[in-house]
């Protein structure tokens, strides 16, 4: 499937945004958005992606 994550363009085999976070080596916290829209971590097993979709993951960073 064709997805743009982070405003890159990827094919990816994940179905799910959970599952998209897993092949794509992102762990700990984050927050991400499907096609502009939060989605809380208790959703992202059940949030399916479609070809197409925007997928933005943002992860804190410590610093000043």
């Amino acid at each position: 499937m064709k997805i743009e994550l982070n405003g890159e363009a990827r094919d990816v085999a994940a179905t799910t945004l959970a599952a998209l976070l897993e092949e794509c080596g992102f762990s700990g916290r984050v927050a991400t958005s499907l096609n502009e829209t939060f989605v809380p971590a208790t959703m992202r097993d059940a949030k399916a992606l479609n070809d197409g979709d925007r997928i933005e993951v943002v992860a804190p960073m410590q610093g000043g």
